[in-house]
């Protein structure tokens, strides 16, 4: 149970209740397909509005459409499938040290 901070487990007959001390993150899509800017997001994701505040932070992520973006992505996408590998890349992407080393220094 999120407020309790803890969680039931039952299994193989054993049931046991365990500290839960963790973060949840949860991700909805919009419940007709686009998010309505002039509604809330209790009616957007349709969830009730108790379940929502539950949770401490809420982030709204709008893909507003864009001919040329999606273009793109759509174009990336049927690469990669019919290619079976990603494109060549216009830039030298960081490596995976220094994303490990820049993310511990962020905790």
């Amino acid at each position: 149970v999120m407020e309790q901070q803890t969680i039931s487990i039952a299994k193989a007959g054993i049931t046991t209740t365990l500290n839960a001390r963790t973060s949840i993150l949860a991700a909805a899509n919009p419940a007709f397909g686009r998010y309505d800017l002039r509604k809330t997001p209790e009616i957007n994701i349709n969830l009730p509005a108790a379940l929502l505040s539950r949770f401490d932070l809420l982030f709204v992520l709008v893909d507003t459409p864009d001919l040329d973006t999606d273009l793109a992505l759509a174009r990336h996408i049927a690469y990669v499938h019919q290619h079976r590998r990603h494109p060549q890349l216009a830039f030298d992407p960081f490596s995976a040290a220094l994303l490990r080393a820049y993310i511990g220094e962020a905790r």
